[in-house]
């Protein structure tokens, strides 16, 4: 399998999105050698490895921005039919207990949020897996505007996170960004400290941005092409 190399200019990331722009997944597994899976099901986030993979992302998993010398962050949008975001995007693991963060401004979301990179695809369940399609890339920061409510929405949860009422929060809470389980079973448990300051377990949390927000992206992108 042939081992892409990390961009070091923004120029050269997008001269890459625009090359695979077009491509069905099947055409950018071929280029490296890899299998398409029959079903995505089995195998959750192919199709972002695949991505990453094809436009020399190198973070791999530690706490880094996609591609570190860029400090920008990658991130898939599958379309349905109508060409909207068919769910929330995941952004990180929400911290608990001494990992709190004390404001946005120094919060790891908002560094993964400060520059994403959006590839949209094809993931209507009608399209063959290889034959999905990846769109024209958006190179994405929030607007004043959009910062503000993420910034809002932020507060909000961390608040009710650092006097222990993680479990009051439900998928309902935030404009654009919502916490949600984040786990692989309901055995990966995390230690916290409850309202009441005793230590009690709970699931692991994700920050994920609502397909609201997502597809507002889309719009203004689009407006603006």
């Amino acid at each position: 399998m042939s081992i892409v190399s990390a961009p070091q200019t923004e120029s050269e990331l997008l001269r890459r999105t625009r090359r695979i722009a077009g491509c069905t997944l099947k055409e950018l597994a071929t280029q490296l050698s890899l299998d398409v899976p029959t079903n995505l099901r089995h195998a959750k986030g192919w199709t972002g490895q695949l991505i990453e993979q094809c436009l020399g992302a190198d973070a791999g998993s530690h706490a880094l921005p996609d591609f570190q010398a860029l400090s920008i962050e990658l991130k898939t949008i599958p379309l349905n039919a109508a060409h909207q975001p068919k769910e929330s995007t995941y952004v990180c693991t929400v911290p608990f207990d001494t990992q709190i963060e004390a404001c946005w401004e120094q919060a790891w979301i908002r560094k993964k949020l400060s520059r994403v990179l959006w590839l949209p695809i094809e993931a209507e369940p009608s399209i063959p897996i290889e034959q999905r399609r990846i769109g024209n890339a958006i190179l994405w920061q929030p607007t004043p505007e959009q910062e503000q409510v993420l910034a809002q929405d932020w507060y909000e949860h961390m608040e009710l996170i650092s006097i222990g009422r993680i479990d009051e929060i439900s998928a309902h809470h935030g404009t654009y960004l919502q916490i949600r389980p984040k786990a692989a079973n309901h055995r990966a448990l995390r230690q916290i400290t409850d309202a009441d300051g005793q230590r009690s377990q709970t699931l692991p949390r994700g920050f994920y941005l609502r397909s609201s927000l997502t597809a507002q992206i889309l719009a203004q992108h689009y407006a603006n092409a």
